[in-house]
């Protein structure tokens, strides 16, 4: 698993988890707002399973080919 995600791209993520998180216990109230765990757990591991599946990459160092 190579990183394919730019710091910006990371720390967009961090917030906007921590956004969606925080509608659980303000606002709304909805659970929905535990969907905020993924754009969480993608910039922590700064992999995103999307952006492979779509060949996107938002890193700037090229990964290593063998």
């Amino acid at each position: 698993m190579s990183r394919n995600l730019a710091t910006w791209d990371r720390a967009a993520r961090l917030v906007l988890g921590a956004v969606l998180i925080a509608l659980v216990f303000v606002g709304p109230q909805t659970p929905w707002g535990w969907i905020g765990l993924v754009p969480i757990v993608t910039a922590l591991i700064g992999f995103c399973p999307a952006y492979r599946l779509f060949g996107l990459s938002t890193c700037p160092i090229a990964p290593k080919r063998p």
